[in-house]
């Protein structure tokens, strides 16, 4: 075989090969979005997602109106705590069937006849249900955001004082880390649904593992801090291995302007931010690895 014969054959084959892996990421994307539509629509259709939305939207918009908008940062002092703990129960609400239901319905088993791996299917749900659940979680504070020209109040003295830096630029960023405190939370709560066998198992174990997000390793880091396990210096790093904990510590490193000085420490910027991206990516491997488990079939 001549030396333009050999070239050409295996520029075919390179050429070949490109096609193939071309049409396999085609493939696997086209497999993705038809996973996240399914899961996007199993949201929309079921009322119950819906009323968990509005109960969480009222009780996010009733909460700065009733005691008076002053402006973007109060709205965010007054946001802060609130979604800190509502926006995980909703993430939970939203995630806590997501794999056990397709597994109870034996929907699990007619996907996995399909050229679907288990890495798409839970990326894939995950996306769909982050749709909806970032639509629940955000609308109310879009809303309450816009308002703020229209229903403004007159500003305490510690506001007035730095009204200069009252912007929206620092809602926006609180919008936006809350809205990263859901996927986070959504991970964790998609999890679960692919470790637990019976909806009285997930049950428990969202309660468990929701209540451990919130307010438990704040409770270990405390108790760290009594025993001295946990030092001064320490404390800042320690409170941001938490994903509540580094929420908070972003909020008031990056969403307030600088106003909060005072109180009790934050978590250190740097150490909230590999704490969230940590528990994301140990949530959405634990549901890909417990999506397609033996006990699932």
């Amino acid at each position: 075989m001549s030396e333009d014969s050999t070239a050409d054959a295996t520029a075919g084959a390179a050429a070949g090969e490109r096609g193939t892996t071309d049409r396999g990421v085609g493939d696997r994307l086209r497999s993705l979005r038809a996973v996240a539509q399914r899961a996007f629509d199993t949201v929309v259709r079921t009322r119950a997602y819906l009323a968990l939305a509005l109960v969480y939207g009222l009780a996010v918009v009733a909460l700065p109106l009733a005691g008076g908008v002053g402006g973007y940062l109060p709205l965010v002092l007054d946001l802060s705590t609130p979604v800190e703990v509502l926006v995980p129960l909703v993430a939970f609400g939203f995630g806590t069937w997501s794999v056990l239901a397709d597994a109870a319905s034996g929907e699990l088993d007619a996907i996995r006849t399909f050229p679907v791996d288990r890495s798409t299917y839970v990326l894939g749900t995950f996306l769909g249900r982050a749709v909806g659940l970032l639509v629940a979680v955000l609308a109310p504070l879009v809303a309450l955001g816009v308002s703020v020209p229209f229903v403004r109040e007159p500003s305490t003295a510690v506001f007035v004082s730095h009204a200069t830096v009252d912007s929206p630029t620092f809602f926006a960023r609180f919008v936006a880390l809350t809205a990263a405190y859901a996927l986070v939370s959504l991970a964790l709560a998609m999890a679960v649904s692919s470790l637990a066998r019976s909806r009285r198992a997930a049950v428990a174990a969202a309660v468990v593992v929701a209540l451990a997000a919130v307010v438990g390793v704040d409770a270990l880091v405390v108790l760290g801090l009594a025993q001295g396990v946990v030092g001064p210096d320490t404390l800042a790093v320690a409170l941001g291995l938490s994903p509540t904990g580094a929420f908070r510590g972003l909020v008031l490193s990056t969403a307030t302007g600088g106003i909060v000085s005072t109180g009790p420490p934050a978590a250190d910027v740097a150490t909230s931010l590999v704490g969230l991206l940590g528990w994301f990516a140990v949530g959405l491997a634990v549901a890909t690895l417990g999506a397609w488990s033996p006990g699932r079939r």
